[in-house]
């Protein structure tokens, strides 16, 4: 029946391995099928989706190039009509502006210009679409000074007191081949940039010299790009374009990877060596890839839960067969566990027992050997009686020297009496269960000592031979001095 019963076991055991190794086999190719789904789905897509996202930031950077110029071309136009506008010459010539600034307020609102500004051939100001400048002196500034001399339109950038930029462009007003005035023509550019910022992360454009002129990011305007993306609180795409300013991957002509969240694209804007550069990030890219990815994880999971299930189903009834067994074994356990207490505390009880036995044994003898201890003892005190008589003797007679030798007599004694006492004492005590090295020739001299008195008493001569060298031995010495 126990062969039997074995043999069963063994079986269930290993069948219980065998199913186990299979579990973990096919929870790991499961595992391995969609790490490498996953991950080349992962390539597949950012690479995709991260290409139609560069194609439609090109697109986008086609049309704000294509309306930049537009707005620049039908700006350009406008100072050459108005620089042949009769009332506008007329009033140059007769020094009479009281309807200028009325006229150029409503060329303002057919053509759409930021502002016009007529100047006189000596930079005064005379009229104005803004009233506030009539009287204000341009005869340094750029527009004006290279108007003078030039027969063409001239466009220039200048900054004002806010620190902001003007584009311009200006043209010389003539009558009967001399320079009367100027007409200076603001260019509103700064409207693109709020309609920039609101498609794209980042957009700015630079000059022939790298500065930057427009930015959907105002803090930008009149630095270098490094400048820029070191000291600006940029948008969060911006500032990761900044913080991975040193991992530079080139795409194409005019783009590049700027690190793995914000692409950087160039284009060149056919206007006086501008140029537009345009931060989009890919989070939008990151975004749709992990909504694909979070689907097959989801599919792998669910097929994974169904793999569980089914194997599951084995495993229990495997493990209600195990449990009962596992039950069976532990009462068997409990059972040997109380065999096992019940034996340790009957060996105790033996232990306490000899102990008990011995330490009477010991005792019977003391009372055997407490006449011969009492004979000792009063031998010594009545010695001591004597001597103390003949000292006390001693002094009062004035012979000190006597009486100290009768007192050394008497310490003498007192020793004895202890040595006697401490004999008893430690024949009494109990052993110890630790062994130390002890000299033999120590113990058995300290055994005859204490039962010198019975020997005496009974007549028994000890002859003893202590050879000179110790004889060391690792034991009790209260035990062997017991023996």
């Amino acid at each position: 029946m126990s062969a039997e019963s074995n043999t069963n076991g063994t079986g269930m055991e290993e069948a219980q391995t065998g199913y186990s190794w299979k579990v973990r086999i096919t929870i790991i190719v499961l595992i391995a099928i969609a790490v490498g789904v996953v991950w080349i789905t992962n390539d597949f897509l950012t690479a995709r989706f991260t290409e139609s996202t560069r194609n439609r930031a090109q697109v986008r950077m086609t049309l704000y190039t294509g309306n930049l110029i537009s707005e620049l071309q039908r700006a350009s136009i406008v100072p050459q009509l108005l620089a042949r506008d009769p009332a506008l010459i007329g009033a140059l010539n007769a020094n009479d502006h009281a309807q200028s600034s009325q006229r150029l307020i409503s060329y303002i609102e057919e053509i759409g210009a930021a502002s016009l500004l007529l100047l006189d051939k000596s930079g005064r100001a005379v009229a104005a679409s803004d009233r506030s400048m009539i009287g204000s002196n341009h005869r340094s500034d750029q527009y004006f000074v290279k108007s003078l001399r030039s027969n063409e339109t001239i466009f220039t950038t200048s900054t004002d007191e806010n620190n902001a930029i003007i584009f311009t462009y200006s043209r010389k007003v003539e009558y009967a081949g001399s320079t009367i005035g100027v007409i200076v023509v603001a260019v509103d550019l700064q409207k693109f940039e709020s309609s920039w910022a609101g498609i794209s992360d980042a957009v700015f454009v630079t000059d022939s010299e790298g500065t930057i002129i427009l930015s959907t990011e105002p803090k930008w305007r009149g630095l270098q790009e490094k400048e820029a993306l070191k000291v600006i609180s940029a948008p969060r795409a911006i500032e990761r374009a900044a913080q991975n300013a040193t991992d530079w991957v080139f795409l194409s002509s005019g783009t590049k990877l700027l690190g793995s969240g914000v692409m950087r694209q160039e284009s060149r804007v056919p206007f006086q060596g501008w140029k537009m550069t345009s931060f989009t990030t890919y989070a939008s890219v990151r975004q749709r890839v992990n909504g694909v990815l979070a689907l097959e994880i989801m599919g792998f999971a669910i097929l994974l839960a169904l793999t569980f299930y089914f194997l599951s189903r084995k495993a229990q009834l495997q493990s209600v067969f195990f449990q009962r067994e596992s039950a069976e074994l532990r009462q068997l356990n409990r059972r040997l566990q109380r065999e096992i207490a019940e034996r340790e505390r009957a060996e105790k009880s033996l232990q306490v027992a000899e102990q008990t036995l011995a330490q009477s044994s010991k005792l019977a003898a003391l009372g055997e050997m407490s006449a011969a201890v009492s004979h000792e003892l009063n031998q010594p005190l009545a010695a001591m009686k004597t001597y103390l008589a003949g000292a006390r003797l001693l002094l009062r007679r004035k012979r000190p020297e006597e009486a100290v030798s009768s007192f050394q007599r008497i310490d003498d004694l007192i020793e004895r009496m202890g040595a006697i006492t401490k004999q008893l004492k430690s024949y009494a005590r109990k052993g110890g269960d630790e062994f130390a090295p002890l000299d033999m020739r120590d113990a058995v001299s300290s055994a005859l000592s204490m039962m010198e008195p019975q020997l005496k008493r009974r007549h028994v001569e000890i002859s003893k031979t202590m050879p000179r060298e110790p004889v060391m031995v690792l034991g009790d010495r209260v035990r062997i001095e017991q023996v």
